[in-house]
């Protein structure tokens, strides 16, 4: 073999060792957000695209390194990227001072637009949030946009509805839940695509900037990224990315040239006056009392109305006929076996078009018929449990059916029935936290916001975890008291 030959493949060799020993750049984004920003392209599910895709990509190149997308939910990338899942997080993350201080940073690389989108009947009524008095305006939790509303609804009045993804606000929006939705303009000229008869106002209420983020120690990596993200702004790469996916507009030129020459305001408009974090911490604490008061109520009343249906289903099985049994059978079996999360959506998204019911409403009644399939179950099982010689001398006696269940078989069933109860009321006070996906802000969804805000689970997970024991901790007490005064001899 000619030494040339010989000396071309080691050079390849040295090439390929070289590359494999450069770890790859991961960064972290959320694939539920979808276009533009990052979504699983329709072709290969396996490959993520939009803008935000292409811009990392840029990232990884001007680095030398590979590019290599981690999915993770949007609400948990700042918590993420400290814990060193990825190198860098993006995804649609806004600047924020809270952002800022916890985080390293890189340079803004997309100024958007927070805009008030209504429906097109309304776009002569509603212009502008002090419009919206006493009306209900949805957004994304834990976004600029829900920090606006915030003042909103302190200074105008308004009614803060949050979600945990954009799509359903606006689909709210059409039918009727809600009277506008504030978010991003990006994500508002998506949705009027896919939703039909909305209208987004042109004069947006206030001006963000979408930015990388990466852990505290690590400025030495976002200064490099930084490097990368001012090149590409200077040859043209951000604008034919921006333009490709039809975001780009008048506004980015000159966001870029304020970046370029050092002029640009990081975190501009949304920081300005925004409360140091202890500050932050003690004006949550009331929000978090509020949200478990609905917690408590949500609980309560879901628990009572479960006892209810399971008591009358747990009789029908024991009492009913064939066709009766058969049926209450495949209720229990059709909720046990199916995600409640599921039977949410149905409740609150799926039947809308037959009848709409408010989402605490929905909350209820979906944690109420779930909950009946398990304690049908428990009830059904201490009747069966009752011994039959008992429920023979009761009508020996002369006693009717309905005398037997009230007086011998009822009390003795919910003595045995008592101590599963109380774990299921435990567990529903816990799985109150899933109605955060059909808008109800409870406990555990106002901690995500509180947490998100200041840009930390540590003290939001710390008092929600307490609130929570105050809330069951008496309740499992209070049911070992009653077993042990309802126990029945010889136990």
């Amino acid at each position: 073999m000619p030494n040339w030959v010989v000396g071309f493949l080691a050079l390849l060799a040295l090439a390929a060792n070289a590359r494999a020993d450069v770890p790859p750049l991961r960064w972290g984004g959320d694939a539920e957000g979808g276009a533009p920003f990052v979504e699983a392209d329709p072709n290969d599910p396996s490959v993520m695209r939009g803008f935000d895709v292409e811009v990392a990509n840029e990232i990884a190149r001007g680095l030398g390194r590979r590019p290599q997308f981690v999915q993770v939910a949007f609400q948990s990338i700042d918590q993420s990227v400290e814990r060193g899942d990825f190198d860098i997080g993006m995804s649609g993350v806004e600047d924020t001072a809270a952002r800022r201080a916890a985080h390293s940073a890189t340079v803004p690389y997309f100024e958007f637009h927070e805009v008030l989108t209504v429906r097109a009947e309304d776009r002569d009524r509603f212009r502008s949030l002090r419009d919206l008095r006493g009306l209900k305006v949805g957004t994304l939790s834990g976004t600029i946009a829900y920090d606006r509303l915030l003042e909103a609804e302190r200074e105008d009045g308004v009614v803060v509805v949050s979600y945990d993804d954009d799509v359903h606000p606006y689909e709210d929006l059409r039918e009727g839940r809600l009277d506008a939705v504030l978010l991003d303009n990006i994500i508002a000229a998506r949705s009027m695509r896919r939703v039909p008869g909305l209208f987004t106002q042109p004069v947006p209420v206030s001006t963000g900037h979408y930015i990388g983020v990466l852990a505290k120690n690590n400025g030495a990596l976002r200064d490099r990224i930084n490097a990368v993200l001012e090149a590409r702004m200077r040859d043209g790469t951000l604008e034919r990315i921006y333009r490709k996916w039809r975001i780009w507009d008048g506004y980015q030129q000159p966001f870029f040239n304020a970046v370029l020459t050092g002029k640009s305001a990081e975190g501009r408009g949304q920081s300005a006056g925004r409360p140091a974090r202890l500050q932050l911490i003690v004006r949550y604490i009331p929000a978090l009392l509020r949200a478990s008061v609905v917690t408590v109520i949500l609980s309560c009343a879901a628990m009572a109305l479960a006892i209810l249906i399971g008591i009358l289903v747990a009789s029908g099985r024991v009492y009913g006929g064939t066709l009766s049994r058969s049926l209450l059978t495949t209720y229990v079996e059709i909720v046990r076996g199916t995600p409640v999360l599921l039977q949410l959506f149905v409740l609150y998204y799926g039947l809308s078009s037959v009848i709409r019911l408010p989402a605490f409403i929905a909350a209820l009644v979906g944690l109420g018929l779930n909950y009946a399939a398990y304690e049908s179950e428990i009830y059904r099982g201490a009747l069966e449990a009752v011994p039959r010689g008992q429920l023979e001398a009761a009508r020996t006696l002369g006693l009717t059916e309905v005398q037997v269940f009230s007086l011998v078989r009822g009390p003795q069933a919910f003595r045995l029935a008592l101590a599963p109860m109380t774990n299921d009321f435990v567990a529903l006070l816990k799985d109150s936290s899933l109605v955060s996906v059909i808008t109800v802000v409870e406990l555990t969804k106002q901690t995500s916001i509180f947490a998100t805000n200041i840009g930390s689970w540590v003290i939001p997970g710390a008092l929600c975890a307490a609130l929570y024991l105050v809330l069951s901790l008496p309740l499992a007490r209070l049911a070992r008291r009653l077993e042990a005064q309802w126990r029945m001899p010889g136990q």
